[in-house]
């Protein structure tokens, strides 16, 4: 795609050593604010104007929440930082023997180069479905999710044949790690209390919440004590779990396991992410689909160029297979990498990294939770449940986030109900072959 002409990222020239930092996740944004007093151009790149709280966007995709309860704008989270660009931009590409990036407005030089952009989903090759499956790892994700969820209410009102009523009332989760369970306890939740008032003409009983895993148990990363409690409190919840189960096909109404069949027309996939990696970096420092990098979180092969997060690989006899694709370990890299650039601009050594591992943890539902503690503690229900919230509001970027998410599971827990059930736009998918009755309403 050619570049508009009347566009370019416009960074000014600096004498200062120009820090370019792709993505504005965890990892990103806690590097960028451990260089507010380095002498220093910092560069923030990202394709969206803010930074997103991945681990509740479930909330959202269920209407517990609004996205602006898990979003904070990227340039006021930089407020006084004089120091600090941000651009609104997609990178395509990076050129490590120019020093320089590619993006869609324009190329920029670069002295130090961070990749923290992340993850995406990993569809694991199935190609054929990719389009037909509902992901949520964004938050555009989570509101197209709740549209269609409710839409598939509004038109099974509606219907009259029981084989598509069948169709929109099931619906199957794809994956068994903490974004399976999360989802598949709030959408337990919305089924048991709030969605037979809205819809009292439909049977709830009819509605069938299927949990999908490939696996032998739930919550892999997490200690077998979590994955039993969490299959404890699945099974009390009434969803349906299969373990040992794969997606073999998925043709927008029917779903083809190694075990059988499921009607439904909402297939949500959370079986896990890759590696978003950049074009340009040398094949040799890429292994399954993230870069591989030294105990300085230095790309191999390079010598100022970083990646963090999820899309770093840092091989250890701890980790042989890097570190987990989890929040604490960008937001540590983040800070870690932030002082060792400090200490490359001011003529000090690197400092080697190391993960302190602070816990796991995965809520189910109100007074369902799980939570490993690094020193061998595991907790669950009501206790486990307030360590989970605690740390989550901690985690929120501004006080305005972390009020309004905490104001909302106040009034959620007491009354269970969740105000934010509203379809503000109408989502279709072409791959379905049943009119989209609500949209011609």
């Amino acid at each position: 795609m050619p570049i508009p002409q009347h566009l370019s990222l416009a960074i000014p020239e600096s004498s200062l050593p120009r820090i370019v930092i792709v993505g504005g996740g965890f990892g990103g944004l806690n590097l960028a604010k451990g260089l507010r007093k380095t002498k220093a151009q910092v560069v923030l790149l990202d394709k969206n104007n803010f930074h997103t709280f991945q681990p509740l966007l479930y909330q959202v995709a269920t209407a517990g929440l609004e996205p602006d309860s898990i979003a904070g704008p990227l340039r006021k989270a930089f407020d006084g930082q004089a120091n600090y660009l941000f651009r609104m931009v997609k990178v395509t590409g990076v050129h490590p023997s120019k020093n320089e990036i590619e993006t869609t407005v324009g190329s920029l030089s670069y002295d130090y180069l961070v990749m923290a952009n992340g993850s995406v989903t990993n569809y694991f090759n199935k190609k054929d479905f990719r389009p037909k499956v509902l992901p949520l790892k964004r938050i555009v994700h989570a509101l197209d999710l709740r549209s269609h969820i409710l839409q598939n209410f509004e038109q099974a009102v509606m219907t009259k044949d029981e084989k598509e009523l069948e169709k929109m009332m099931n619906i199957v989760v794809v994956g068994g790690g903490p974004t399976g369970v999360e989802v598949s306890g709030a959408l337990a939740e919305l089924k048991k209390h709030i969605l037979p008032k809205d819809y009292p003409d439909l049977d709830f009983s009819q509605m069938k919440i299927h949990l999908i895993e490939g696996s032998d148990r739930l919550l892999n990363g997490m200690s077998d004590f979590a994955g039993k409690e969490a299959l404890r409190y699945i099974g009390k919840m009434g969803i349906n779990v299969q373990l040992n189960t794969f997606v073999e096909d998925y043709d927008g109404d029917s779903v083809k396991l190694n075990s059988g069949y499921i009607e439904s027309a909402t297939v949500i996939w959370s079986a896990g992410v890759r590696g978003n990696v950049v074009d340009g970096l040398d094949a040799r420092s890429v292994e399954r689909s993230r870069i591989l990098v030294d105990e300085f979180n230095r790309v191999k092969g390079t010598e100022n160029i970083f990646a963090i997060g999820d899309v770093a690989m840092m091989q250890s006899d701890k980790f042989p297979s890097g570190h987990p694709m989890v929040a604490p370990v960008a937001i540590q890299q983040g800070r870690h990498l932030a002082n060792n650039l400090r200490r490359k601009i001011s003529g000090s050594e690197f400092i080697p990294f190391k993960y302190f591992d602070k816990g796991s943890m995965a809520t189910i539902g109100k007074n369902k939770a799980v939570v490993d503690m690094p020193n061998g503690m595991h907790f669950r229900g009501f206790m486990a449940w307030i360590i989970w919230m605690f740390v989550h509001i901690m985690y929120l970027i501004g006080f305005r986030n972390k009020l309004i998410t905490l104001n909302n599971w106040i009034w959620s827990y007491f009354t269970y109900d969740k105000g934010t059930r509203l379809i503000i736009r109408t989502f279709n998918r072409k791959f379905l072959r049943r009119p989209a009755a609500i949209n011609k309403i």
